[in-house]
This record gives C-alpha cells, sequence and structure tokens, in this order.
C-alpha cells in the first residue's frame, strides 16, 4: 500500500511536469492557447473579483474614516477657535472705528469753543449710591481731572464730574433727576434752568415771561465762575414742545439733549475754562431739506410737429365775378 501511494504521487509530479513544460513551448512559439486561457480565468473572475471590491468597500472607508476621524476633529476645532478669533478682531475693530469717529468728532468741538480737555473712554456704565444715572471713565486725578469739572461729547454736554480717583472719575449724566443747570436760549439769551428727567429728554423752566420759548430752539450752558461746574456755551438740546397753559407762573418747555446717553464711547472733561465765552459759535447747523428733484417734461416728436405745423385753414369763399350780360346791362 505504501508503494502504490509513493508511485501515484510520482505520477502526479511527473504529468504536472510535463504539462508545465509543454504549455511553456506552446507559449514560446506563439501559440494562443496560453493567451486565451488566461483571457478566460480574467473574465471569468472579473465578477467576482467586482463582487468581492463592492463586499470590502465599506469596510475599507470604515477602517479609513477611523483613522482619518481624530485628525478631522482637530481641523475642525482649529478652524473653530480661527473663527472666532477673527470675529472677536472684527467686533474690536468695529468699536475702536466707532471710539475714533468720537473722538475726533469731541475734539472738533473741544477746539471750536477753545476748550482745553482730556480724553477719556467710558468703562462701565451704571448707578451709584447718590446718582441714579452715571458712567465711569479711566481717566482721573493722574490726567489733571478733578470734581466739578464740565463732561462733554462730539454732540454737546454729557455731565459732570462728581467723583474724581487717581486713574478713573464718576461722571453724573446730564439725563439724571438729580441734575441741574442753568441754561440760556440760543439767540434770544433767555434763561432758565434744565432738569433730567430719566431719559433723554429733560424739562425747561424759565424764568422770565417776556420772551416766547418755540420748538427748534436751542438751549446751550450758562456757564458758571471759573467755568466749574459747567463751561460757558455748551451745547446742550433743543425744545421739542412748549407748555404754555393760561396762568402758569412761568412757561416749561420739553427739551431732547443732543447727546446719547446709551452709546457713549469717548468723553472729554473740560479742565480748563476757555479765555472768552464762545456764545452762539457751538450751535448745531441745522440740516438743510433736501430739494426735490425738477422734473423736465418734453413733448413727443409726433405733439412737437403737430404743434409746429400750421393749422389747416378753410379757404374763404370768393364772390362769384359778375356776368358779361350783367355788366352789359
Amino acid at each position: 500500500m505504501r508503494y502504490g501511494g509513493d508511485n501515484r504521487g510520482r505520477l502526479l509530479i511527473i504529468v504536472l511536469i510535463v504539462t508545465s513544460l509543454f504549455l511553456i513551448t506552446l507559449d514560446l512559439r506563439g501559440v494562443a492557447v496560453i493567451d486565451g486561457v488566461r483571457t478566460g480565468t480574467q473574465t471569468a473572475l472579473t465578477p467576482v473579483q467586482k463582487l468581492g471590491s463592492w463586499a470590502v468597500k465599506p469596510f475599507r472607508n470604515f477602517v479609513s474614516d477611523v483613522t482619518h476621524l481624530g485628525r478631522t476633529q482637530n481641523q475642525i476645532n482649529n478652524l473653530k477657535a480661527e473663527n472666532e478669533k477673527l470675529r472677536t478682531r472684527l467686533q474690536n475693530r468695529k468699536i475702536a472705528d466707532a471710539q475714533l469717529t468720537q473722538l475726533k468728532s469731541v475734539l472738533d468741538l473741544a477746539g471750536t469753543a477753545e476748550y482745553k480737555v482730556v480724553s477719556a473712554r467710558v468703562i462701565s456704565q451704571g448707578s451709584s449710591t447718590s446718582f441714579t444715572q452715571t458712567v465711569s471713565i479711566d481717566a482721573g486725578t493722574s490726567s489733571g481731572i478733578t470734581q466739578n469739572m464740565t463732561v462733554i461729547s462730539g454732540f454737546g454736554l454729557v455731565g459732570v464730574v462728581k467723583a474724581a480717583y487717581a486713574n478713573s472719575a464718576l461722571v453724573q449724566l446730564a439725563s439724571d433727576p438729580a441734575f441741574r443747570i442753568g441754561v440760556r436760549i440760543a439767540g434770544t439769551q433767555q434763561i432758565g434752568i434744565l432738569s433730567g428727567q430719566g431719559t433723554r429728554k429733560g424739562v425747561l423752566q424759565l424764568l422770565d415771561n417776556t420772551t416766547q420759548v418755540k420748538v427748534g430752539d436751542v438751549l446751550l450752558a450758562r456757564g458758571s465762575q471759573n467755568g466749574r461746574p459747567f463751561v460757558p456755551g455748551a451745547p446742550i438740546g433743543e425744545v421739542t414742545s412748549v407748555d404754555n397753559s393760561p396762568g402758569a407762573v412761568s412757561q416749561t418747555a420739553e427739551v431732547k439733549f443732543f447727546a446719547n446717553f446709551s452709546t457713549l464711547g469717548v468723553v472729554a472733561v473740560v479742565v480748563s475754562n476757555p479765555k472768552s465765552d464762545p456764545r452762539d459759535a457751538l450751535v448745531p447747523p441745522k440740516p438743510r431739506p433736501t430739494p426735490l428733484p425738477t422734473v423736465t417734461v418734453y413733448a413727443s416728436p409726433d405733439t412737437a410737429t403737430a404743434s409746429q405745423s400750421p393749422s389747416p385753414t378753410k379757404p374763404s369763399p370768393t364772390k362769384p365775378s359778375p356776368s358779361k350780360s350783367s355788366a352789359t346791362r
């Protein structure tokens, strides 16, 4: 049995060797048998290969996604952080541009009035124990700011310094109900007292009834002795309504402040009284009304031709000439 098994194995090896030599000989002689077998084999295996690739592809993608998941998440986090930095930078740029505009306007106002000022930024807004409407600024006694100094913005009066510290100061806003200031009406020089009402509007009480106050009149600060707490000529607001009730002891009017207290970013503290009263030099110019566009109507060519062409005239009737017979007679 052992010798028989060995003989069959040897016989199988000899057959395989002979077959291989035979196929190699045919291939060297250019016989297309090998190509046909290879082509047939490839054709038969192609569907199997496609099926295997389709079946394995999800697993291959899953492995790739798992491999790159950490890297992709890191990229997303980096993009989010960069986007947040750009957004913060853009917001800071907008704030800086707005503060630069406010600084330019307040310096223009101070230059026109010849006020000596120290500019400061508003760092907080809130109430204190004594006043309901205040702001804190980032300049104080180290910059020459002391109590009872006028604070202005590019639009006009903001308030007065109530407390000064080394590097900050507390400013009472003109809108505070406890705020009072002596004012005069530009042009007529009529005087009165303006009181804050907790909003952007104040109440004016005139001290004399000889002159009528009108809607649109501009109020300016009368000024205090040595310019403290208020310098003269600072624009305050505009009259929006007048109360002329019969029998009233004095006239009262509602005034809208020029300064917008909710958008204060940069202010200036007047540290030195001007050499002379600017009088009405700081009255803001009235906005000019926008002129209506001029519309020119041109006649159409047909209308123009019709209007220029002479109108048809009826022929005048002619008298019949006398006949020869009547002429003879």
